[in-house]
């Protein structure tokens, strides 16, 4: 501001030292805007415009109206009909000068501030310009302020800010004294660029002038430094506002909100609505809006949809605009409640209100974050249909959703359309196909992305190097997690917290733990900051390799730091310490987490029921289910398998068939840990009609049914003494290309020599030479023990010779005996 400081006076090149006054306007008609009212009643649109007569041939004085009679090309046009013709014009090929030189209203300078106005007010910047170098080349021209200050106004609305101080410089020279208007114009300008320690300066030097700073001034300076989230310099503003005896108003405590809210001042926010509720302003749209925003940020989304529904009451003084109905498009997205995104988009509509392109991106991106991409899809096809271009963000979003859907393919299509679009990829348009391809294990396509990236002269970030680590984690590719550090390294990219996660994370997943270790150290040497994030995959990762002390160091060295606690870390605490037969700790962490205000969810509740089951605590099974039901959280397939299981154990099994009517009742799926349960349950409470029940409802599924649970029904059934029920079963299973092995044909002898059906033995047993199945010494020695001791002379003979034919075709040395 050194340039403002020195600034002088200069006299103005074409006024000669000499002031002008401009005289008030005797035609007060002639400045008096006319409104227009044109209605299309088939399309449901009416336009409003307002018309400008000005000064007029008729009103010019006498020697004016002499020097253009008989010119044919002077035309005698009103203010609104010149302003048209401009506006018409291409104002960098066209002659803009040719329709002012023959506009007859030119020789009255009293139509000079209204021109500029009218363009000004249409946001016409470079029509504005041509129009003001033009007027000051023209004799009866008047330097005055306020044609500077619109001109100033104009430029801070387009961010040209240099051009708006270039302009308070000259209205200087040409001895217009700059108001209080022109102050806030200029620090306004700067404050829309975030240059708030200009507008700062522009400040003192105004009070400096003796020019008093209005209200709009000090909101003006707040909303300079707030915008370019410098929120305690806007609070001293404020400060120093009410202390100089001027009172904020609506407007100023919505600036401040605004400042805590770019700054990430949440808390802050929320406390300063709660002062604010104390005065007489009452809050607007605006506050709330900003209000509804901070609760999101803070994961308080009931209190953020509280507002909403009391802002849609019909009694409401602040109604939903636009903004309110896309934040809570937004909290919805995060908060997983994808179907109530739809809805409020709906009533968006319903309302009234035409969703503008921000709308869409929030729908687009809410279904992409879910992975819902024909959704996005559909979305996407909207916003076209709507005469909006999509933009780099609809284009990304659509791009992503493709990513999370597991379809990289398509993904890259829409990148290629976006391109085909004349639309530039940005670096988080890089990273979503980034892990488009990494997070689907394409880990070869993911670098070459990176590497097509830098050669479109877009360097690689930080969200970069962690998609690309997160990627190596899931391919299981330990040399390439130690080539993405490196190639950070060399692009001068220093890894932080979200970066060292990932790395950590990817180490842990491919069974590094030296490395990851290492990287934690290095962490703390290069005292990058440890959160949360970090221990939770340190201490799951020690869980995952059944490295529970190391586990549970980390978790008091977590403990030590004051981190807060996650519910991963908690539930990975409570699998270590149960893991380790220590039930009393594993309790206590649990009650500790409920106490820490941090209530658990399946996967704690889970991790308990295995805890409790291991230790054989069936009473404590119970109250926890109680427990579940009281909080309203419904167990998955996981904790019913898990209950299952625990009630088998505890010689409980009615309680297995009743919870698989529970899980019938909310629709929870069944898996195979589920159904081995069930039939171990069946099997405890000799139910052989359910066991049958459950064979019809398992035999559509048999060819993707696992080995365990298959053995399992052929152990049952068998033990039922329902041999030729085993006998179809086993049939069935061989028909459905269900993968068999040993045990299974170990099961079937065992069933079939309970009941002496030694020729069915005989066959298992040369199926199993004929599909590649050796039997056992075992099996041989089963069979020809029951010859001997039950079999009768004639059987044994039989048997013995069907053994040795076996013997002779497998090449094996079978112990014989005498018969």
């Amino acid at each position: 501001m050194s340039a403002i400081h020195s600034l002088r006076h200069h006299p103005p090149p074409l006024l000669n030292n000499s002031k002008i006054h401009c005289q008030k306007s005797k035609n007060d008609v002639a400045f008096e805007e006319k409104k227009s009212v044109s209605v299309d009643y088939d399309s449901g649109q009416h336009h409003v415009s307002t018309r400008l007569t000005g000064v007029r041939k008729a009103d010019l004085q006498k020697r004016y109206r002499l020097k253009v009679a008989g010119d044919r090309f002077q035309k005698d046009l009103t203010l609104s009909q010149v302003v048209q013709k401009i506006l018409e014009l291409n104002a960098k090929y066209d002659d803009v000068e040719y329709v002012l030189n023959h506009w007859i209203g030119r020789f009255a300078r009293k139509n000079f501030p209204y021109l500029i106005k009218e363009l000004t007010q249409r946001g016409e910047l470079e029509h504005s310009m041509l129009v003001f170098s033009w007027m000051k080349l023209q004799k009866n021209y008047c330097a005055r302020s306020d044609i500077y200050n619109m001109l100033i106004r104009l430029h801070a609305r387009h961010n040209c800010t240099d051009q708006a101080r270039g302009l308070f410089f000259e209205m200087q020279e040409w001895r217009c004294k700059p108001d209080s208007e022109t102050y806030n114009a200029l620090i306004n300008a700067h404050g829309r660029t975030r240059q708030w320690r200009w507008a700062m300066n522009i400040m003192e030097y105004m009070l400096r002038e003796a020019i008093p700073p209005s209200r709009s001034t000090y909101n003006n300076l707040i909303n300079a430094c707030g915008s370019s989230g410098n929120w305690r310099e806007a609070l001293n503003i404020c400060k120093k506002m009410t202390e100089n005896g001027v009172g904020p108003d609506l407007v100023t405590h919505n600036i401040v909100l605004s400042a805590y809210k770019t700054g990430g001042q949440y808390s802050k926010a929320l406390s300063y609505f709660e002062l604010m509720k104390g005065t007489n302003i009452r809050p607007d749209t605006t506050t709330l809006n900003i209000v509804i925003y901070c609760f999101l940020k803070l994961g308080q989304y009931e209190k953020a949809i509280d507002i909403f529904s009391s802002m849609r009451k019909k009694t409401s003084e602040c109604q939903p605009d636009i903004v309110t109905y896309t934040t809570m498009i937004h909290l919805y997205s995060v908060s997983g409640q994808i179907e109530n995104c739809k809805s409020v988009f709906s009533i968006m509509l319903a309302e009234g209100l035409k969703p503008n392109i921000v709308s869409y991106n929030a729908l687009v991106g809410a279904f992409a974050s879910h992975g819902m991409s024909e959704e996005a899809l559909s979305v996407f096809n909207q916003i076209k249909a709507s005469g909006f271009r999509p933009d780099v963000v609809s284009y990304t979003s659509l791009l992503n959703s493709y990513g999370r859907s597991k379809q990289p393919e398509k993904a890259k299509e829409v990148f290629n359309l976006m391109k085909k679009a004349k639309l530039k990829p940005n670096v988080v348009t890089f990273n979503a196909l980034i892990d488009a391809y990494g997070s689907n294990g394409l880990l070869v396509e993911a670098v070459d992305i990176l590497r097509k990236m830098e050669q479109d002269g877009i360097q690689p970030n930080i969200v970069s190097i962690s998609t690309l680590l997160t990627a190596c984690g899931r391919c299981g590719r330990k040399v390439n997690i130690d080539t993405v550090l490196s190639a950070a390294k060399m692009r001068g990219i220093k890894l932080n917290t979200v970066a060292c996660n990932s790395a950590i994370g990817s180490y842990m997943n491919v069974g590094e733990y030296e490395k990851a270790v290492a990287l934690y150290k290095s962490m703390i040497k290069m005292k990058v900051a440890l959160d949360s994030v970090t221990y939770t995959v340190l201490i799951s990762g020690c869980c995952k390799m059944s490295k529970y002390d190391e586990a549970l160091e980390f978790f008091a060295d977590m403990m030590d730091r004051k981190i807060s606690l996650t519910k991963e870390v908690y539930s990975s605490v409570i699998c270590a310490y149960s893991k380790q037969g220590r039930v009393t700790e594993a309790e206590s962490i649990f009650n500790m987490m409920k106490m820490a205000g941090c209530c658990p969810d399946i996967i704690t509740y889970t991790t308990m029921l295995h805890a409790y089951s291991a230790a054989e605590c069936w009473e404590k099974i119970s109250a926890l289910l109680h427990e579940m039901e009281e909080s309203k959280i419904q167990p998955d397939t996981i904790a019913c398998s898990a209950l299952m299981r625990a009630f088998n154990k505890g010689g409980n099994p009615a309680q297995v068939l009743t919870l698989a009517d529970f899980m019938k009742e909310r629709e929870i799926p069944f898996n195979d840990t589920v159904f081995f349960e069930m039939i171990s349950a069946c099997s405890l409470l000799r139910d052989w009609r359910t066991i049958n029940n459950l064979l019809k409802l398992m035999e559509p599924s048999l060819s993707i049914t696992s080995v365990g649970l298959l053995n399992q029904l052929l152990h049952v059934t068998g033990k039922s003494g329902k041999i030729e029920s085993m006998m179809k079963l086993f049939f069935k299973i061989i028909a459905s290309g269900a993968e068999i092995n040993f045990d299974t044909y170990s099961i079937m002898l065992k069933n079939l020599l309970a009941v002496g059906n030694w020729r069915k033995y005989i066959e298992v047993l040369e199926w199993m030479e004929d599909a590649g199945v050796h039997p056992s010494l075992g099996m041989y020695h089963d069979i020809l023990s029951y010859a001997q001791k039950g079999g009768g002379a004639e059987y044994a003979v039989i048997i013995q010779g069907k053994i040795e034919s076996l013997r002779r075709n497998c090449g094996k040395q079978i112990l014989t005996a005498k018969v």
